[in-house]
């Protein structure tokens, strides 16, 4: 097995590098852009984040035993007297996404490339649970998905991994074919196309521009795709490519699935036809958006051998990802929490997810606004109204501008619905509410910080 190093050659060969002192540099096995976790010899990258500037660790990297720093030249004036090889380039963040795209042409290690408006991160853990079956698998960790976190996804993979499972998100045009082209896919799986990100995406067509880089740059070196059959506009992508397999629920497709039903707590229970194979499991997590994760996630396993016998044993590994339809019974309620984020079609399958659940009579959510959904924002959020009737959501608490303009629609309604404006005030209501034979969802977008009052209810329920 193959050791990957970073020679002082593949240094030399990064765009816009100046290299001082390179007579001592000894090949890197390691690359780091967090001083805390320096070993002996390794690349320190300063990257110059939101919060932090790398180059004030620099030195604390060279103490750890950092064997080569790479800064943007406008400050090699505070580190020219390092006795080390310092790296000079225009840009550092650059720099680390060519230092990975170096590093991937020396893995042996097969990729799996995940991106898609909803579903990406659930999708990545339930199918590295099951290539874990059968391989040894390196994943993207939290949602460490964009340019810099990709980059440091693909410098943690090293020949002893079989495989690895990377998730690439965007909010911005430009950025999935930025992290593709470091990535290199040998597979590459779009989940769906839906309204996120509109703020800078625009609309729909804009998050498919954006999104079909990643099969793009996937075809380009004859890789293998998986298209999701159900989705309009990526069903009709790549039909003349013959490296491919589809999936789908509603249409014809090479692997087919079919949900059979639902548990009392929302269980999807599914059925997958693949060739001769026939797999049918309740799946230990909940509504049709984890059924349509679960099916992506087969029809990758599939294809890459992992047989029925270990799927199914992969089920016990399987679960929810924090936040995400996490679902915790109480003595006599309900609560869901999907508080990590949102977008109008992740909202609509938590509202379709509490109107399956059975066990308890009355369904309750407590929802936050959508955030960058640009100018189609207060027609999204209005929109959610059908299907909070539809799934005969009988209390609806709101908070947020956006929200106020659902609140609106709603009062007009039968459904019990007030709105917030004052953070303190929803969190005394939900600690003052009887929540008895409920089941309560709480959701929103990341930065209306809904896990908030999923602490007040839990702090009621566990006293």
């Amino acid at each position: 097995m193959k050791k990957i190093l970073i020679t002082l050659n593949d240094l030399f060969n990064l765009p816009t590098a100046v290299i001082y002192n390179p007579d001592g540099y000894k090949p890197a096995s390691s690359v780091s852009i967090d001083s805390r976790n320096i070993v002996e010899g390794s690349v320190f990258v300063a990257i110059k984040g939101d919060r932090f500037d790398g180059h004030d660790f620099v030195k604390e990297a060279v103490k750890k035993g950092a064997g080569c720093v790479i800064i943007n030249e406008k400050n090699y004036s505070k580190f020219n007297n390092l006795s080390i090889s310092i790296v000079t380039v225009s840009d550092t963040n650059i720099a680390l996404g060519n230092l990975a795209k170096v590093w991937r042409s020396k893995l042996e290690t097969k990729i799996i490339a995940i991106t898609g408006s909803a579903g990406k991160t659930t999708t990545k853990e339930i199918l590295s649970d099951l290539l874990s079956e059968k391989f040894t698998v390196n994943k993207t960790s939290l949602n460490n998905n964009n340019h810099i976190g990709v980059p440091l996804t693909i410098l943690s993979t090293n020949n002893k991994h079989d495989v690895l499972v990377l998730e690439l998100g965007t909010n911005h045009f430009g950025e999935i074919a930025y992290t593709s082209k470091i990535t290199q896919p040998d597979y590459a799986v779009i989940t769906n196309i839906g309204n996120s990100h509109l703020e800078f995406l625009k609309n729909k067509k804009g998050v498919y521009k954006e999104k079909i880089e990643l099969f793009n740059v996937t075809a380009g070196r004859q890789g293998f795709l998986f298209i999701n059959n159900d989705d309009e506009l990526l069903a009709k992508s790549f039909n003349g490519y013959s490296k491919k397999n589809t999936f789908a629920f509603k249409h014809e497709a090479d692997v087919k699935g079919n949900v059979l039903g639902y548990s009392d707590y929302g269980n999807p229970i599914i059925e997958i036809k693949y060739k001769n194979k026939n797999i049918k499991q309740v799946i230990p997590l909940y509504g049709e958006q984890s059924a349509k994760n679960f099916l992506t996630a087969v029809t990758i396993a599939l294809k890459l051998g992992v047989n029925k016998i270990s799927i199914e044993s992969a089920l016990n590994k399987i679960k929810a990802v924090d936040k995400r339809l996490n679902v915790r019974e109480y003595k006599n309620f309900l609560l869901i929490d999907d508080t990590y984020n949102a977008n109008p079609e992740s909202m609509k399958s938590s509202f379709e997810l509490l109107g399956k659940v059975n066990k308890f009579k009355r369904k309750i959510a407590v929802i936050g606004d959508m955030f960058e959904l640009g100018g189609e924002a207060e027609k999204l959020h209005i929109g959610l109204a059908g299907s909070i009737k539809k799934n005969n959501i009988n209390t609806v608490f709101t908070i947020g501008k956006m929200m106020k303009r659902l609140n609106n629609v709603l009062s007009s309604s039968k459904i019990e619905t007030k709105h917030f404006t004052d953070r303190e005030k929803l969190k005394k209501v939900l600690s003052n509410f009887d929540f008895s034979n409920s089941a309560v969802l709480v959701k929103g977008s990341r930065g209306m910080k809904m896990e908030e009052f999923v602490k007040v209810i839990e702090a009621e329920a566990n006293e």
